[in-house]
């Protein structure tokens, strides 16, 4: 094995925020599908997540790129057959090119449980659901509901559910979203991805795995075995000889980052800019920070959700988006899309400790002005929850002056 070479932290961190986009300057003029294709080149995929309080999760990684844009891009490209959604890392948007490099994982016999109970109990309904889709065309879950009384909890599904969920994990079934309610529709896939989308030829699981491990080389740009295999929710033992093998055909590098008690692998394409000069909001989801031990040993930043926690004991607030500054992440916004008043609310802003507050407060209350008004928002309410709170409405207050 060659030897590793050194990096320190601060070049780790600029080689990541490059690697997701962070290095591109934001489009200056109509952004349309060219820059969601410029992105999904860094980001390789998009997590989805329902909650709605500001805007749906996934709309947010393509905001901190490409700033306002038009929020069909997403649906507009998956209509195209440039995007399907799959289980890769949790629920995602992912390029339809990529659909070969997920057929293994389709393949697995699903060890589910509600499925085999439901099988057991129905023998033959799989192939009943399967059968009136390509008899009467999309359906969603609500379409085969044999549900009495109200839902109970968040994963309590019944029958229909479980059927269409099984086939969509099988590869047999993809699905759209409805725009109205965000609903899974689900159809056959050969009747939703391009025909050449399907024709390409299926790479057996080593290969798969091995492509999936460059290309989440490729988009973290520096990471250990356990932030390459997270990105596609692979298992590090049948990963780690493939990414030696990586290393030994010079497709990846191993390197030692600073503070870190792992070796890292670099990809061959990563760039190391000079600095980095963005200013962003990231979602709880984005590629970035969904892997929370990743982020506190690059960033130095401790995140968790507090989604589920009870409001009493929250720290922070209920949807807390970090912030980036330059090649650090340097404070939290707890925001809400106050629709009905037509107001971005901050209910409350922390700085990190060290981060210049005075010197943030002008760039990051432009990104929220920004995010007001991409989402249809006439104003930005900054309450005075937390020590950035006070920083950002001295801004405000100058804004509202001009």
């Amino acid at each position: 094995m060659p030897a590793a070479e050194r990096l320190s932290l601060a070049q780790a961190r600029r080689i990541a925020l490059a690697a997701q986009g962070f290095a591109d300057p934001r489009p200056t003029g109509r952004v349309d599908r060219r820059h969601l294709r410029r992105a999904l080149d860094r980001m390789g995929l998009i997590q989805i997540d329902s909650v709605n309080v500001l805007v749906r999760s996934q709309e947010l990684p393509l905001f901190a790129r490409l700033g306002p844009h038009p929020r069909s891009l997403i649906a507009d490209a998956t209509a195209a057959g440039e995007l399907f959604e799959y289980w890769v890392h949790e629920a995602s948007h992912v390029p339809t090119e990529h659909h070969h490099l997920h057929r293994w994982r389709m393949s697995h016999l699903h060890k589910w449980e509600r499925y085999w109970t439901m099988e057991k109990r129905r023998p033959g309904y799989l192939d009943e659901v399967l059968r009136r889709i390509e008899m009467d065309g999309p359906l969603a879950s609500g379409d085969l509901s044999e549900r009495v009384g109200k839902k109970g909890t968040w994963w309590d599904w019944d029958d229909g559910k479980v059927a269409l969920e099984h086939l969509f994990w099988s590869g047999k079934v993809t699905a759209t979203r409805r725009a109205n309610d965000f609903a899974r529709l689900y159809d056959l896939t050969e009747r939703v991805l391009p025909a050449h989308v399907m024709a390409r030829p299926t790479p057996d699981e080593r290969d798969a795995r091995k492509e999936l491990l460059l290309l989440a080389a490729k988009h973290h740009g520096v990471g250990t075995l356990t932030d390459l295999t997270d990105y596609h929710r692979q298992k590090n033992a049948p990963c780690k000889p493939l990414l030696d093998e990586l290393v030994e055909d010079g497709r990846l590098q191993l390197v030692q980052v600073q503070g870190w008690d792992k070796l890292a692998y670099l990809h061959p394409e990563a760039k190391l800019p000079r600095r980095i000069t963005a200013c962003a909001l990231l979602s709880p989801f984005d590629p970035v920070c969904w892997n929370r031990e990743r982020t506190e040993r690059l960033f130095g930043f401790h995140y968790r959700i507090e989604i589920y926690t009870p409001a009493p004991k929250r720290i922070y607030g209920y949807y807390v988006l970090p912030v980036l500054w330059g090649d650090s992440l340097v404070g939290r916004l707890d925001l809400k899309a106050d629709r009905a008043a037509g107001a971005l609310l901050v209910h409350g802003a922390f700085a990190e400790p060290g981060a210049p507050a005075e010197q943030l407060a002008p760039d990051l209350y432009a990104e929220l002005q920004a995010m007001a008004a991409w989402l249809g928002l006439a104003r930005v309410a900054v309450a005075d929850r937390g020590d950035l709170a006070s920083p950002l409405r001295r801004v405000a207050g100058q804004y509202s002056h001009d």
